[in-house]
């Protein structure tokens, strides 16, 4: 096993663990942004928005 082999199986394995990693949080991101749109979409507010809704009125 040469030098070259071990640096460039390190650096592969490192870019693919970063990569699935970058995918995953993308993917994650996604599902929770959908799952907000459908529980917004059902009637439920994020309580952020009505605290903001009241500093608004005084």
């Amino acid at each position: 096993m040469s030098h070259a082999f071990y640096v460039y199986s390190a650096y592969g394995i490192t870019a693919a663990i970063t990569l699935g990693a970058i995918c995953r949080t993308w993917l994650d991101g996604r599902a929770r942004r959908r799952e907000l749109a459908e529980l917004e979409a059902g009637g439920l507010r994020r309580r952020s928005a009505s605290q903001a809704a009241e500093a608004n009125r005084t």
